[in-house]
């Protein structure tokens, strides 16, 4: 059943896409390396800097839905990969909606929210006990899952439309386990590139 509606997500995140397509034109494409660890919200940024490292990398695109001098309010969808050692691997797709300040010289300062479907998939080998009392090694296709994201960063945009950026990112999964975790949470730091599309659209 939680299968079913995980699926429903993820259909509705692609019309989504589809649907806005039509009348927005996309203006971007991004791509950034991630470090994830899970921890309550906010607790461990610190370590994000400083602790091992758990390798990811997302990929994006975009378009506004209202740009101004000062103002940006955009979509955002991506597709995420990120390992965690022990835990496991995750695949996300998911879209965003946010917004950004544009600053003098090209800095920005932007908040987004969004919602979509993870993947994951244990990164350990798994048994089923069998009638005997012998166990099997079971077939570790993973579970689907959903997810939510708070993302808040900064950038720097050139004359070209291009930017680089760095994003702290709060993610939230379910059901991770359900008799005892039914809720992830983990922490993520993205430094990225964004590659404009059409030069005109980034004011």
């Amino acid at each position: 059943m939680m299968s079913r509606y995980l699926f429903a997500i993820l259909f509705q995140v692609c019309c989504l896409c589809r649907l806005t397509a039509q009348k927005h034109v996309l203006n971007h494409y991004s791509v950034a390396v991630t470090t994830m660890h899970t921890n309550l919200p906010f607790h461990s940024f610190s370590s994000l800097f400083t602790k091992e490292y758990h390798p990811g990398v997302e990929l994006g695109t975009g378009f506004s839905w209202k740009q101004k001098t000062r103002h940006d309010w955009y979509q955002e969808l991506s597709f995420a990969y990120s390992y965690h050692r022990w835990v496991q691997h995750t695949i996300c797709l998911y879209s965003a909606v946010g917004y950004r300040y544009k600053f003098p010289k090209g800095f920005t300062a932007d908040a987004s929210i969004g919602a979509g479907y993870l993947h994951a998939i244990a990164d350990s080998k798994l048994f089923k006990l069998q009638p005997d009392g012998t166990y099997k090694k079971k077939f570790n296709g993973g579970r689907a899952q959903a997810m939510a994201a708070f993302t808040i960063g900064i950038g720097k945009s050139f004359a070209s439309g291009n930017a680089i950026f760095l994003r702290y990112q709060q993610r939230v999964q379910t059901p991770f386990i359900k008799s005892y975790v039914p809720v992830l949470p983990s922490n993520l730091l993205m430094l990225g590139l964004t590659v404009a599309l059409h030069k005109a659209n980034n004011k």
